[in-house]
């Protein structure tokens, strides 16, 4: 009987594979400042909290490979109750003849903050919002609220809180409206000292949002939550009804070749652009760093226990050769342009800007089984409030796995972990 060249040949190379990836797995790929105490539990700092975690925050999956965790129901949105009572009289909006205007820009993550702090303006001035344009990172990159959100379902969200608008009126000059700049989680005692008096001299009035900060953890300082800011952050923005569909097929693609794993995947927002910017550094804590590659995301998501077929979506725009080491451990690992439905491609993948992309990535990553943000920022911290607010806490934060194996409930984000995140102002 004649000898197969082809089996022989395939042979050596999966020998050869799982001779590479021992030797991976018993190598320290992370950069580490000192050497962890044997026996300690696991810090991380990611954005500014630190966590120890030494209980299991959540259960195995039945049936399932992998460290996968239950999805949770036990929150609600707080918003509604708070906003029972006596609310703005929508027609002192109108009767005002004030306008609230502002932009959506930098991409998903800047929306909801900037949503948030626009409705809040007009909330306290009593005036009427006027739907934003967004705005993309080059000039001339415009688009309407409409390609994007939902703009009847914002309207609706909003209706007992403040009047909303598709457009400003005619008879409203540009030159009649006022720029005015806010922080980002603009409180009302900042509106009555520094906007009020603006709006009362010109009328109308620009929202610029500006971001002292990038963290979403609550502080002792700031009180009790707006229920109206919860509902504008967590109660107002959706896709409209085309790209939330490409989303949800892209999602199903994405369970379907994830078949072995109960339709579970890993969303890693992992782009090579601004690694390169970063130049990913410790941060001060043993095992921790700014940011993580290719490599090193598949080192930790192995040491973890995810079998080599978990399938893994990655936001990076488009396939990157330093990405292939990720692939060659995890094969179901895909970008964008390998799961998006074919007709859909020349619309939201080949523009010129980058939105669509960007708010496809945002909402996969938020509805994903499990999120591994390589790349700290407000991507990260809003997509975690996100998951928060749909029952999703399983955020695993990259650091250093010393040993061969660690526990995926000692990687959980302190954001979730400490119960420090905004979203747990506005769910209860």
């Amino acid at each position: 009987m004649g000898v197969d060249l082809r089996q022989v040949v395939a042979g050596i190379l999966t020998i050869t594979m799982f001779v590479m990836l021992g030797q991976m797995l018993h190598r320290d790929y992370f950069d580490s400042l000192q050497e962890k105490a044997q026996g300690d539990a696991h810090d991380i700092e990611f954005e500014g909290s630190r966590v120890s975690v030494k209980d299991s925050l959540v259960g195995g999956v039945e049936g399932s490979k992998g460290p996968w965790m239950d999805d949770t129901n036990d929150l609600n949105p707080c918003w509604p109750t708070l906003l029972s009572g006596p609310l703005i009289v929508v027609e002192e909006a109108v009767s005002s003849k004030g306008y609230v205007t502002f932009s959506l820009t930098n991409g998903p993550e800047y929306h909801i903050s900037q949503i948030t702090d626009a409705v809040m303006v007009a909330k306290h001035l009593g005036a009427t919002l006027v739907l934003p344009d967004i705005r993309g990172s080059k000039p001339g990159d415009e688009r309407n609220f409409e390609d994007i959100y939902d703009a009847d379902k914002l309207i609706k969200s909003l209706k007992n809180v403040i009047k909303v608008v598709k457009q400003l009126p005619e008879e409203v000059s540009l030159r009649d409206i006022a720029i005015v700049k806010v922080p980002t989680r603009v409180t009302e005692d900042y509106i009555k000292e520094n906007i009020d008096p603006i709006f009362k001299s010109k009328g109308n009035i620009r929202v610029a949002t500006y971001f002292p900060s990038v963290n979403l953890r609550k502080s002792s300082q700031d009180g009790e939550t707006d229920p109206v800011a919860c509902l504008a952050m967590f109660g107002s923005l959706e896709l409209q009804p085309e790209l939330n569909a490409v989303v949800e097929s892209m999602i199903e693609r994405l369970r379907t070749h994830s078949r072995k794993s109960a339709g579970r995947f890993i969303a890693v927002d992992l782009r090579i652009d601004i690694l390169e910017k970063k130049h990913c550094h410790s941060t001060g804590v043993v095992g921790s760093k700014t940011c993580y590659n290719a490599q090193e995301i598949a080192v930790f998501l192995r040491k973890l226990g995810f079998a080599g077929d978990t399938t893994i979506y990655l936001t990076q725009p488009r396939w990157d050769s330093s990405l292939n080491i990720l692939k060659d451990i995890f094969p179901k690992t895909f970008t964008k342009e390998a799961i998006m439905p074919a007709s859909k491609k020349s619309k939201y993948l080949e523009s010129e800007s980058s939105e669509y992309e960007n708010v496809i990535d945002f909402y996969i990553s938020s509805r994903s089984d499990v999120f591994v943000p390589a790349i700290s920022g407000l991507f990260y911290a809003n997509i975690v409030g996100k998951r928060i607010a749909l029952g999703k806490p399983q955020v695993l934060v990259p650091a250093e796995i010393s040993e061969t194996s660690g526990l995926a409930t000692d990687f959980i984000s302190p954001y979730i972990s400490k119960k420090n995140h905004l979203a747990y102002s506005c769910f209860c």
